[in-house]
């Protein structure tokens, strides 16, 4: 912070530093910091991180306009870190510069009703998101300068950002750790069995390449070495210290997404990590202490954060173990003092894994993980109808190229094809009209994994140019159509007869529908090969609609003059005639007293 600068806006960044009198053996693990913040309608105690040496640094926000203090404390007896003072001024952003950038509408939370998003001015936000996994490495390289490279190998984090800004994106999911690893040497994946039988495992491979290089950043791994793991003392960290320069080049990235107005999703590690810290390390102690670190850090950022990135059971601790360690976190230090909402990649669904077998406290935001076909988009309909009720996007959809793996993937399509784009839509339309009004996690092979090497299927480069991700935007046009009304929306796809006339395992022949509790506007999307001739129910009695046609590769709505209007009978069902069932569309219902939606 800026000693001399005694007014922001709300929602900026603040930086308070405050440098220790004595210097201690492990800060990072040993000193907890914070300042008592007290603004209009606001009274939390914010704690703060070990950035290196003797500094200590807590992030705040101002989350509505007026005078602000803080006082500085710890659990230490340091004059360095107690008792420091200091105000300022928090004032409004003008319209202009709100939208110039979103991200200073406020932080993202729920709307009123539990079932979408919007930020804290009330503007709806969608999540249009891509799966960055590796995006706190040097895989996504990090220029100082601005200057404009071209999507290829020497493209960087910016280049990255600004492509996607350019096709509607506004959020990434990044893993804050990933990996924790020095495997530059050992490139082929670790295991190490015993009586637990899997203890040990690198926390990065590529499924196809076997490949775990070059996932550090500019400052270097996230944990110091030597670690205490027998025999890989210079292969796995010691995850009691951490190293603050690895973590400045996250800062970097995240605050330069927040400038661009993305939304990161930022998760503290991935699940494969964790058996190591729990057999070598002081757990669950050591996790409970990282995860509060990576809070801490971001909180004052525009960001959902989360405590796991728990994409598989293979490979990882138990997953009540990681709940436990996030409830530790919040009964310790608080849920983020600004509002950030907490969720997880979890896999089938945050609420199979922390809602269903034991109590948690800290999830407010639902998503599916790693469920990929349309028979699995019902978890999102299961958690749009739980309690208490939550935001729900679909975390992470069909990956665009995954396919052709053997056992372990046999459902998808060759990156960049027509097919592949199909599939692609299916995770879209039919994940949003399940319920995931929240929004929607692009995922595609080449990025999620940052494949950059020789043998890789696909290079990074390569995949973000398929036109699967490029189409995702008409997914937020489709779901804003009629303004914030798609935020009222229930999930029912039994209201389109047939609905399931594909494969399970597939991504063609199925039929999907939401409606607004009033009944006067229906959206239902149509994968390719879904019968040409569908019932719609439950529409109001005897009550004529106008029907439009979305066209979800272009992004644009219809009509069609041989169906433009339907006239439902005294049970509220219509038969309809689809328009070419060799193509996927979407479709709307507007009864026609409401024809000003």
């Amino acid at each position: 912070m800026d000693n001399n600068k005694r007014v922001f806006h709300v929602w900026e960044r603040i930086e308070i530093v405050l440098e220790s009198e004595k210097t201690y053996s492990n800060p990072y693990m040993d000193v907890d910091v914070w300042l008592d913040l007290v603004g209009p309608d606001f009274r939390k105690r914010v704690y703060g991180f070990w950035d290196g040496g003797n500094v200590f640094k807590i992030r705040i926000t101002p989350v509505r306009t007026g005078k602000w203090t803080w006082i500085s404390g710890s659990n230490q007896n340091d004059n360095g870190l107690n008792n420091k003072q200091g105000y300022f001024e928090a004032i409004e952003w003008s319209e202009e510069e709100k939208a110039e950038n979103n991200c200073r509408r406020g932080f993202v939370r729920a709307t009123s009703n539990g079932h979408a998003l919007e930020y804290a001015d009330g503007t709806p936000f969608f999540i249009v998101g891509d799966t960055w996994l590796a995006g706190a490495t040097h895989r996504y390289r990090w220029y100082e300068d601005d200057i404009e490279r071209p999507i290829g190998p020497e493209a960087g984090f910016k280049d990255y950002v600004r492509f996607r800004k350019k096709q509607g994106f506004n959020s990434v999911v990044m893993i804050a750790g990933f990996p924790a690893w020095a495997n530059d040497e050992h490139p082929h994946r670790i295991i190490l069995d015993d009586e637990e039988k899997t203890v040990l495992r690198d926390s990065w491979v590529h499924p196809v390449t076997r490949s775990g290089k070059d996932m550090h950043n500019e400052g270097g791994r996230p944990f110091l070495f030597p670690g205490k793991v027998p025999g890989y003392e210079n292969v796995f960290p010691d995850v009691h210290r951490i190293n603050p320069e690895y973590f400045k080049y996250l800062d970097k990235r995240m605050d330069y997404l927040n400038e661009q107005g993305f939304v990161p999703f930022l998760e503290v590690a991935r699940r494969d990590g964790t058996p190591c810290w729990k057999k070598y390390y002081d757990w669950p102690n050591v996790y409970v202490r990282y995860i509060q670190y990576i809070f801490s850090r971001y909180q004052a950022h525009n960001c959902i954060l989360s405590p796991i990135h728990f994409d598989w059971w293979f490979g990882s601790v138990p997953v009540e173990e990681y709940n436990a360690c996030a409830n530790m976190v919040l009964d310790k230090y608080g849920p983020p003092p600004f509002g950030n909402l907490l969720s997880a990649n979890s896999n089938p669904s945050t609420l199979v894994n922390f809602e269903h077998d034991g109590p948690q406290k800290w999830l407010t935001l639902h998503l599916i993980g790693n469920k990929r076909e349309h028979m699995h988009y019902w978890y999102l309909t299961e958690m749009f109808h739980s309690k208490p009720t939550r935001p729900v996007f679909n975390g992470e959809p069909y990956y665009a190229g995954y396919f052709n793996l053997g056992e372990l993937y046999k459902y998808g399509a060759e990156g960049g094809t027509e097919l592949d784009n199909l599939y692609c839509r299916s995770g879209m339309y039919g994940g949003f009209l399940s319920g995931a009004f929240g929004g929607h996690m692009y995922g595609a092979e080449g990025i999620w994994g940052a494949d950059i090497e020789e043998g890789s299927r696909y290079k990074m480069w390569d995949a973000f140019k398929w036109e699967s991700a490029a189409q995702l935007k008409h997914l937020r046009t489709f779901a804003m159509t009629y303004g914030k009304r798609y935020q009222e929306l229930i999930p029912n796809a039994e209201l389109v007869v047939p609905n399931k006339a594909g494969d399970p395992r597939g991504y063609i022949g199925w039929a999907f529908c939401a409606h607004t509790p009033e009944r006067d506007l229906f959206l239902l999307y149509f994968e390719k090969d879904c019968p040409g001739a569908v019932e719609i129910r439950r529409l109001r009695k005897n009550s004529t609609y106008s029907v439009k046609w979305f066209d979800p590769r272009e992004g644009k709505w219809f009509s069609d003059p041989s169906v433009d209007k339907v006239t439902s009978d005294e049970i509220g069902t219509v038969s309809i005639e689809r328009i070419r069932p060799d193509l996927d569309w979407g479709m709307s219902l507007v009864l026609d007293d409401n024809q000003n939606l």
